[in-house]
């Protein structure tokens, strides 16, 4: 899960380009990746495209266990001891997302996309808001109902009661990094080695947890594409980064 990053200003959008002329997001899904590696990537991602000679990208992967500290996160934020971490094979790793400390590990879908959201989507509450219908529809396709909560604390997607996805994003000139993440099959039991954005009193859940079964990543990955591409008016292309 992944945690808010509320520094830059709304403004006001102008109407979405028509869909005949939406611009061109690469998607893939790239499987396991290690955190550091997924920085990089997207750093690279976000240069090429401020720079103009690169397409926007969705990035669609999963980590190996890992609690990322963002940049309002302290030390009492990480609630297990240096054994428990090295028992369980969890690594930390600070970012520069905003928002406290979370959990990514096998079975939760991470998504990065790198946009541009010049001219015309200038407004980081719209763009959260919109990571959260793309969720919200990709659970609603596989029957779970979901929902958000008011307040800045709870951003994210709800279900049964329970946190099941949650959004970060950071913004430079408009491109963004981060994103989101989507419990499909995680071992929950490991967000008890922290307080998760900040929540000590909210669970999390998962869509195992919910439906009893654990879909394919990839399937979901492929349902979620669809679903982005739509939310954000982009034209969908399957097509890994070339540099992965």
């Amino acid at each position: 899960m992944v945690c808010p990053d509320p520094e830059v200003p709304g403004e006001v959008p102008a109407s979405p380009a028509p869909r005949a002329t939406a611009r061109e997001v690469r998607w893939s899904f790239l499987g396991r990746v290690p955190y550091r590696e997924a920085v990089t990537l997207q750093e690279e991602l976000r240069r090429t495209l401020r720079g103009g000679a690169a397409a926007e990208h969705l990035l669609l992967l999963e980590h190996p266990h890992v609690y990322t500290l963002g940049r309002n996160a302290s030390a009492a934020d990480v609630l297990a001891s240096a054994a428990w971490l090295r028992q369980r094979g969890i690594e930390v790793e600070e970012s520069d997302r905003g928002g406290q400390v979370t959990y990514h590990g096998p079975g939760q879908l991470v998504g990065y996309p790198i946009l541009d959201l010049s001219p015309d989507r200038r407004d980081v509450r719209r763009y959260v808001r919109d990571l959260e219908e793309v969720l919200i529809r990709t659970l609603a396709g596989f029957g779970i109902a979901a929902e958000v909560r008011p307040g800045a604390a709870l951003i994210g997607v709800w279900a049964g009661g329970e946190k099941i996805a949650a959004i970060g994003v950071h913004l430079s000139r408009w491109i963004t990094t981060h994103g989101f993440a989507l419990n499909v099959a995680p071992d929950l039991s490991l967000y008890a080695g922290i307080v998760p954005c900040g929540l000590r009193r909210e669970g999390v859940t998962s869509m195992a947890r919910l439906l009893g079964t654990a879909p394919p990543l990839a399937a979901v990955a492929a349902r979620l594409a669809g679903h982005f591409a739509d939310v954000f008016a982009r034209r969908l292309v399957a097509a890994p980064p070339a540099s992965h």
